[in-house]
């Protein structure tokens, strides 16, 4: 098993450790409940040095990712990032990820640059995939082992990092990045993506600076109250949002189009994998669906239990299921037939060969303000 190069902070801290994806990881410090509201109200420090990173560089390195993404990069301006997959040969997705399109310092002339932020269960899948595809001029390097990532989210996160650089945080839109100097160090790679729905940054560093910059931003933050979250309370975080989670709502199975995922499927940026088949099911629709919806009692649905219509007929799984600490109600996600997917739909959870009823709601179960 794996550790990030936060390893004895995490101890210090008590936290409660596990296996995640092959790495010792921190689930909970305080315990969920607290950390999910610390992310809502005010600001909380992830370790997330798990994740996978691979830069592509070359004079086709746009072709390399247009043709492996689902998404359009070509849209995509120094600064930008973009949410994509990696749709297999048969309608299924590799992974999802993002992808960052990096300054040309390092780069000859004609050369472009971006980064890949891939799934940590998911790193040695998708380098063996992408470089199978990897016929253009273009050259793949793993940073993976070598870099460290921290996600600080919360509506105070501009207010507890701002001290810690001279970039107007302020000025990193949703799906941008800048790089500079932060809490000392050169060349962060500051970017605003989340995966919580209460903003925040992604802090990409050298695996060696990780500590140090661990306590620069806790001690930044102390007087607005920051904690450091585990990853119990990043999966209740993104379930209230409705964000797949790789191995859940999506997998080598599901097609981003039922999983609701056609905003980043872009169907007339020219071939790509599986791309005739996504046009089909654009035109022909698909048969399941994936909705949120949000238990009439108390019982927690999980994955893999079945869903029902009233008559008893399995309709459906789960894929993802919790008790919401914004809502203080049981909430799930997963597939149904598309006559099942409208708002307001009662379906059934059979948990133990009972019946548990539930109502089709549209996501994100949580909305800010």
């Amino acid at each position: 098993m794996k550790n990030t190069p936060l390893l004895n902070k995490h101890l210090e801290l008590g936290a409660k450790m596990a296996e995640f994806a092959g790495y010792n990881m921190p689930i909970s410090y305080a315990g969920i409940k607290e950390e999910h509201r610390c992310v809502r109200e005010g600001v909380g420090v992830f370790d997330v040095s798990h994740m996978g990173e691979f830069i592509i560089r070359g004079k086709e390195a746009l072709d390399l990712i247009q043709l492996v993404t689902s998404n359009d990069a070509s849209k995509l301006a120094i600064g930008d990032a973009q949410y994509s997959c990696l749709p297999n040969d048969k309608g299924g997705i590799v992974d999802d990820l993002l992808v960052y399109r990096l300054d040309e310092d390092q780069c000859s002339e004609g050369e472009r640059a971006y980064m890949l932020v891939v799934n940590a269960s998911n790193i040695e899948k998708d380098w063996d995939w992408i470089s199978k595809h990897n016929r253009f001029d273009t050259k793949m390097i793993n940073i993976s082992e070598q870099s460290a990532l921290l996600a600080i989210q919360g509506p105070k996160a501009i207010e507890a990092l701002q001290s810690l650089t001279e970039i107007n945080l302020s000025d990193i839109k949703y799906y941008t990045f800048k790089k500079g100097r932060f809490a000392g160090l050169d060349n962060v790679l500051i970017s605003a993506t989340g995966y919580t729905g209460s903003g925040g940054f992604e802090l990409y560093i050298k695996n060696e600076d990780a500590p140090a910059l661990w306590e620069a931003i806790f001690e930044a933050g102390k007087d607005l109250g920051i904690q450091p979250i585990g990853l119990g309370a990043r999966d209740t975080l993104r379930m209230e949002m409705g964000y797949c989670l790789y191995g859940h709502e999506i997998d080598d199975t599901t097609s981003p189009i039922e999983a609701g995922l056609s905003w980043i499927t872009k169907l007339k940026k020219g071939p790509f994998n599986s791309s005739e088949i996504f046009i089909a099911q654009k035109e022909n629709g698909t048969a399941n669906k994936l909705v949120g919806f949000i238990m009439e009692g108390r019982r927690v649905p999980r994955q893999g239990y079945t869903l029902e219509d009233a008559e008893g007929n399995t309709i459906g799984r789960v894929t993802s299921g919790t008790q919401s600490p914004s809502l203080d109600k049981a909430i799930g996600i997963g597939y149904v037939p598309k006559a099942f997917s409208k708002s307001e739909t009662d379906i059934y959870v059979n948990i133990r060969d009972k019946k548990y009823k539930g109502q089709v709601v549209k996501l994100p179960f949580y909305k800010a303000g």
